[in-house]
């Protein structure tokens, strides 16, 4: 209503009352009519009528405008409050919009900090020696530069008259069921050699590097194939070299009697121009030239995860292998008159394949040598080429015997040759890689990509995980570190400059197309809200450590200056775990990202964790504490504490977390179970779970074969409760791996009990990741999941139980002695198991039977599995 509206009617009734006849009783005087002839307009301007009425309806009008007049106030009152709350509704909606942008544009903006590495650190500029290896451990046999875009080289090979037809070997493949593979020596920088064995044959592919010139200098491969005494024949084997250009640079084919390449000429950006030369096969260093067959394949690629594909679309076999003293058979080659079909959009770059075909034995040589360098004395080939490898192989066991003392030891020379074959994996399966990882953080609706970084990492195994992984890299760099500190500090550098300005590092890398070839699409995406455990600061502790003890040692002296430009990543990656993994009470932890789906797991996985299927709390919830993430900020806050001091750093906050977490009691308050006398989860838990065939009901009249397959799913026979997760296992023992207890505590004396009872922990191979008592003891996850950390024996766990044994052995306490006489029972039964399961089938395994010792899962795994060798040297 607006003001005013309401008195419109009385004003009409004046003006029909000003209109009503007047009546005048007796005479009046002039005066009398003039004052009177006055008076009606007065009345007029109140009302018309009689007096006592007209007094009567006054004071009502004024009544009723002030009424009018306060609803008008309060309407104004309601108006402006509405314009003020729509103004800051929009105000707030708009900041919340910005806020959600800035927030996840955080999520894939780098740290701020300035990088650890220059961007030109892994140049040839830079870093000569260094800049080309075989960085390719996804392949069997490869090399690249470490440059975003680097030309790559590598091998393929099939054996001809095979009645299984084409058996393409490239990328590292566990079905391709081949009797072993893996490095028998790598020095991680000049020189490699690795044995192949394939049913018949076995291939011996080695490299060795020459530094000259201005991009990184000269390469020559020699490739040797010998025949397996097992074989009933000597086989024939066509051996395929090529190189690639990836997305930049040129190659040009050179050729002699049609079919035979000799040569590849090319240049590139971080090459300039260069030269490979592919020579003729013999049956070794002195004797002559062996007959072979020639094909090549000159096509372009759209990606270097195309490679395989394109060979074996241009398979023909048309090509006749006509030795002199034999029979003519047809064989399959590349076939350049029949190219392969390009079906990518994408940039297309040169790809070159040179075909040769031979019967075993035989020798091969293949030579790059750098257009800058001018002065070489001789070609790296034949004898000079043998020389150099023999003097190579001996500095590389003088360098390895000086480490690790393991003839020193008593170990016998094939148990020393394992050992350079565990850190000799590790070092070959150092991997170059550029691209973009996918992530996913609650500001964005769907998967973006994270900025373009590269990743000088190792990997654990070649064939089933050839990318880096957070958590493993840790344990990795435990042993190179001790090979090659240089290396170790360029992989940390690495890891932490992919961190964003939160603190946050993608876990699992996989970077480039030939990396996201072997993933599985469900772990492609990567979520910024997931950690994984900081095994980090386990380097960077005995790297402190080393500094502290050998101040003036030259190989350290880089360290100071490492770890200062290394230091405020440190901080924010710390800041990140304490405030988003934070638990429900305070000092307490809890990993983010479990499963979430309670129905289809019987125990929801914890990726996150490092330990995938190991059992937490049936329930996942926010009520949960985890004891492992606590452990790993012990650890955390105690590195952080000497560090900065080194640094000359405020420490005081770290010291005061440090002491908090640490604390015996508090942790036995928040994780101590007096039930199982044993360190727990906490959660909202219950042990009546088991997996049972789904019901599915039937309507009348459908048909069974219409239904869908019954699954296993989990059936709750007892409401779960907050209480704590009475699983005893490789969980349990983290106050004691990472050295918590004190040396005088009681639950270190009951957890050497549990160590050593072969009811629970104790195997003759080493120690069980779960209990045998334990109902999720080997039990499935789903029907199509395998126990995983459920029983089997794991070797980076082994390592670390190894290393506290060997802590509290040699620290006066009650336990002293214990801890010692455990040590080296489980230091023995650790040793031969693994070293035996490599004797018997050629390969260290990702983990191993707590029932028989044999080696399972995925195959070879040199990453953490290669601690073996810190394990024989006692060097924790």
């Amino acid at each position: 209503m607006y003001p005013g509206r309401s008195e419109v009617p009385k004003v009409r009734g004046a003006k029909g009352q000003r209109g009503r006849p007047c009546s005048f009783k007796g005479n009046l005087t002039e005066s009398q009519i003039t004052s009177n002839m006055g008076r009606p307009r007065k009345r007029n301007v109140a009302t018309d009528g009689e007096s006592h009425s007209q007094k009567e309806e006054k004071p009502p009008i004024l009544l009723r405008k002030e009424k009018k007049k306060g609803k008008t106030d309060v309407s104004k009152i309601f108006i402006n409050i509405s314009i003020g709350l729509c103004i800051f509704s929009l105000v707030w909606f708009f900041y919340a919009l910005y806020m959600s942008s800035a927030l996840a544009r955080r999520a894939v903006t780098l740290h701020y900090s300035p990088r650890v590495l220059d961007g030109n650190s892994t140049t040839a500029a830079v870093s000569p020696e260094r800049f080309w290896g075989s960085y390719r451990p996804q392949v069997y046999f490869g090399m690249k530069t470490r440059s975003p875009r680097s030309v790559v080289t590598g091998l393929m090979w099939m054996t001809q008259f095979s009645p299984t037809g084409v058996n393409l070997r490239h990328t590292c493949e566990q079905g391709d069921g081949l009797r072993s593979y893996g490095w028998l020596m790598h020095d991680g920088i000049n020189f490699g050699m690795q044995q192949i064995q394939d049913t018949d044959f076995t291939l011996t592919t080695t490299f060795v590097k020459r530094l000259g010139g201005e991009h990184g200098g000269d390469w020559t491969w020699r490739i040797v194939g010998k025949q397996l005494s097992s074989a009933p024949y000597a086989p024939v084997v066509s051996l395929m070299f090529y190189v690639a250009a990836d997305t930049q640079g040129s190659l040009q084919i050179h050729t002699k009697d049609k079919t035979r390449l000799s040569h590849v000429t090319g240049t590139s950006e971080e090459l300039g121009e260069f030269k490979i030369t592919f020579g003729k096969p013999t049956g070794g260093e002195a004797s002559p030239n062996k007959y072979a067959s020639y094909n090549y394949l000159q096509t372009l690629s759209p990606g270097l995860n195309q490679l395989t594909d394109i060979v074996k679309n241009s398979l023909s076999h048309r090509f006749v292998f006509s030795p002199p003293t034999a029979e003519k058979r047809p064989y399959i080659a590349v076939d350049t008159s029949t190219p392969p079909p390009q079906k990518d959009n994408r940039i297309q770059s040169d790809f070159v394949v040179h075909q040769v075909t031979v019967q075993v034995p035989f020798q091969i040589e293949v030579l790059f040598e750098s257009g800058s360098f001018h002065d070489r004395p001789n070609q790296l080939k034949g004898s000079v080429l043998t020389e150099e490898i023999t003097r190579l192989k001996r500095s590389y066991s003088e360098k390895f015997e000086e480490l690790f003392r393991l003839q020193a030891k008593g170990f016998t020379p094939a148990q020393e040759r394992f050992g350079k074959a565990a850190i000799s994996n590790m070092l070959g399966s150092m991997g170059y890689f550029f691209g973009q990882s996918v992530v996913q953080s609650n500001y964005h609706e769907h998967p973006v990509l994270y900025p373009e970084g590269a990743l000088f990492t190792a990997v654990p195994s070649r064939s089933f995980f050839p990318r880096g992984f957070l958590w493993d890299e840790g344990f990795h760099q435990l042993l190179l570190s001790k090979w090659d500190p240089q290396v170790t500090r360029e992989a940390v550098a690495h890891w932490l400059d992919l961190m964003n300005v939160e603190g946050w590092i993608p876990r699992e890398q996989i970077l480039g197309d030939e990396a996201l070839s072997k993933v599985p699409s469900e772990f492609v995406v990567q979520h910024t809200e997931n950690a994984n455990p900081p095994t980090f600061f386990l380097v960077l502790e005995e790297i402190l450590e080393q500094v502290d003890a050998h101040p003036n040692v030259p190989q350290l002296q880089d360290t100071l200056p490492f770890l200062r430009r290394l230091y405020p990543r440190l901080q924010t990656w710390f800041e990140w775990y304490n405030t988003t993994q934070a638990g429900p009470l305070p000092s307490s932890y809890r990993w983010r990202g479990r499963d979430k789906d309670t129905n289809r797991f019987l125990n929801p996985k914890t990726l996150t964790s490092g330990l995938d299927d190991y059992p937490r709390a049936s329930h996942p919830s926010e009520d949960e504490r985890h004891v492992d993430l606590h452990c790993w900020m012990v650890l955390a806050s105690r590195v952080m504490t000497s560090m900065a001091r080194l640094l000359g750093e405020p420490h005081q906050e770290y010291e005061h977390t440090y002491k908090t977490l640490s604390n015996n009691s508090l942790l036995s308050e928040l994780h101590w179970s007096e039930q199982l006398h044993a360190f727990c989860d906490y959660g909202n838990h219950t042990q009546a779970v088991s997996l049972q065939q789904e019901k599915v009901f039937v309507p009348p009249g459908q048909m069974r074969h219409q239904l869908p397959v019954k699954r296993l799913v989990r059936s709750v026979r007892k409401a779960p409760k907050l209480q704590y997760v009475n699983a005893l296992g490789y969980v349990s023992l983290f106050p004691f791996l990472l050295h918590i207890l004190t040396t005088d505590s009681q639950k270190l004396e009951y957890i050497l009990k549990d160590i050593h009872d072969p009811a629970r922990l104790w195997t003759p191979y080493g120690l069980r990741s779960l209990s045998r008592s334990d109902p999720m003891y080997m039990k499935r996850n789903t029907e199509h999941d395998a126990p995983y950390w459920r029983g089997a024996i794991w070797i980076n766990i082994n390592y670390l139980a190894l290393r506290a044994l060997h802590h509290y052995s040699r620290i006066e306490g009650p336990y002293q002695e214990k801890a010692a006489e455990l040590y080296q029972e489980l230091r023995t039964n650790v040793i031969n198991n693994i070293y035996k399961q490599y004797h018997e089938t050629g390969y260290i395994w990702e983990q191993y039977s707590d029932s028989t010792g044999r080696g399972q899962g995925s195959h070879p795994f040199t990453g953490w599995s290669a601690l073996i060798v810190l394990i024989m040297a006692e060097e924790y």
